[in-house]
């Protein structure tokens, strides 16, 4: 971003110029809330949010292995960092390790003892003060070391216009980054605790926090897995809990910094992989493939893209994927040919389904299990001349149960007017049933009623098959 004004080698500048960025950032999340643009976010399924959630939490986990080890944290995606802390292994501090392993150890035991005992609380403060007296720091163990103390003032970034409009391109891509992220973790919980996410407010809430915190000189601000985790481990049910860890950060930065120094990085490692790990041993993905076994492999990509490309990466290719299968899917939709139901007067079903209906001698109904639209008309339009040209006796008429059609695109008005005009020079007569007012007035539109005959459309399939009937029982040679 300094470089941006070629003054990377100035602190204070860089400092500005982040400042100015979050604030980009908050603007942009802003317009994205008030274009309610949230409902993009309908189109993540359960699978991919499932995947996505995993592989966001090993690649949580593995960012903090270093901390635990006492090595450097190497670079790369998620799969290259384990690899590469693998291979630091014979480098680690075996007293930074030690504090690492006893504070898991601790972690994950004293909820077995008691359930009421704060044990993240407990094992922070008892590392400070055993970082303290035992002089950890001294012994090569990594410590936060000194915080600045104080609160910041705010201020408007000082840069010129055209700095901010050139941040505007990368602070979406950071909005999709941040948001995939957070939007992942809300589900999660509201899963988990039973509560619905409205991703219009999230994006409106990360607007106002990210205004404010880039007023204030401070980094960008998101849901986040590890954070979100940590609260939940200590108890935390609702948004008290985050009002009151803002009014203990304001006591912290005013009067106990100086407080955390001593305290090992190893024990925050710790911390934050205590919290993710109920994700990492849920087992999400194993119970998906039993229950969606196409759909699971959705939840697969978005995983392998986490751990082996990137969080957002990851994100987009499950999403894509779930698009993919979605449009396939209904380009090939289930073409019902309905029979009587006996003892229900007025009722059709799939005689496919239900073998106990009675199918109409030489009528053909026809309903469609999904709308038409230019994907599927020409292949609706095959099946139906399949089961024409399978059906027996000839078929002498055909009816459209068009229940489920709440819109016809231009695509399929052709392909019907074709298909109709078709059927109709071979002899067959068409019926529409079922039809809805905004499908009549665009078959009005589109001249497909023109080649309707009139007459032919019925608000219920029964009316247009009595019809036909009707017209079978007539003596030759009189007026229907």
């Amino acid at each position: 971003i300094a470089s941006s004004a070629d003054t990377a080698s100035d602190p204070e500048a860089y400092q500005t110029y982040a400042a100015a960025f979050v604030l980009v950032t908050g603007l942009v999340f802003l317009a994205a809330g008030m274009l309610r643009l949230g409902f993009i976010t309908q189109f993540l399924s359960k699978p991919v949010m499932d995947g996505f959630v995993v592989g966001l939490a090993a690649f949580v986990a593995v960012g903090q292995l270093n901390k635990l080890l006492g090595v450097e944290k190497p670079e790369g995606n998620t799969v290259e960092k384990l690899v590469g802390i693998v291979r630091e292994l014979p480098d680690a501090n075996l007293t930074t390790l030690g504090v690492g392993a006893l504070a898991l150890a601790a972690l994950f035991l004293l909820p077995r003892l008691s359930k009421r005992l704060p044990s993240g609380l407990v094992v922070l403060f008892g590392a400070i003060a055993l970082s303290s007296m035992l002089d950890l720091a001294g012994r090569g163990v990594d410590v936060v070391g000194s915080l600045p103390q104080g609160l910041p003032t705010p201020a408007l970034p000082a840069v010129p216009l055209e700095d901010y409009l050139a941040m505007v391109l990368p602070a979406i891509g950071v909005l999709l980054v941040a948001f995939s992220e957070s939007l992942g973790v809300a589900h999660e919980f509201a899963e988990k605790h039973g509560y619905e996410v409205d991703s219009d407010q999230e994006l409106n809430a990360h607007a106002v926090v990210n205004l404010g915190s880039g007023l204030f000189g401070g980094l960008i601000a998101a849901g986040s897995m590890s954070s979100s985790a940590v609260k939940e481990g200590a108890g935390a049910r609702t948004q008290v809990a985050n009002l009151v860890a803002w009014g203990a950060t304001i006591v912290t930065l005013l009067f106990l910094t100086p407080v955390f120094a001593s305290l090992p990085e190893a024990v925050l490692g710790a911390l934050i992989i205590h919290a993710v790990w109920h994700i990492l041993a849920s087992r999400k993905l194993v119970t998906l493939r039993k229950e969606a076994p196409v759909e699971v492999w959705f939840g697969v990509l978005a995983l392998l893209g986490v751990l082996f490309i990137d969080v957002l990466q990851g994100m987009m290719i499950g999403l894509l994927a779930s698009l993919a299968f979605v449009i396939y899917r209904s380009s090939r939709p289930h073409l019902a040919s309905l029979g009587r139901v006996p003892g229900a007067s007025g009722a059709y079903a799939d005689v496919t389904r239900h073998p106990d209906t009675v199918p109409v001698p030489g009528v053909v109904i026809i309903r469609l299990d999904a709308p038409m639209y230019y994907a599927n008309a020409l292949t609706a339009r095959d099946g139906l001349k399949t089961m024409i040209r399978e059906a027996t006796p000839p078929v002498r008429a055909v009816v459209f149960d068009a229940e489920g059609q709440d819109d016809l695109d231009l695509t399929s008005a052709e392909v019907l007017k074709r298909l109709v005009a078709e059927l109709r020079d071979e002899g067959m007569a068409v019926y529409f049933a079922d039809v809805h007012a905004p499908v009549l007035e665009r078959a009005r539109e589109t001249g497909l009623l023109e080649i309707v005959a009139d007459g032919h459309v019925f608000p219920t399939v029964d009316l247009a098959v009595r019809e036909i009937e009707g017209h079978a029982a007539q003596p030759p040679g009189e007026d229907p």
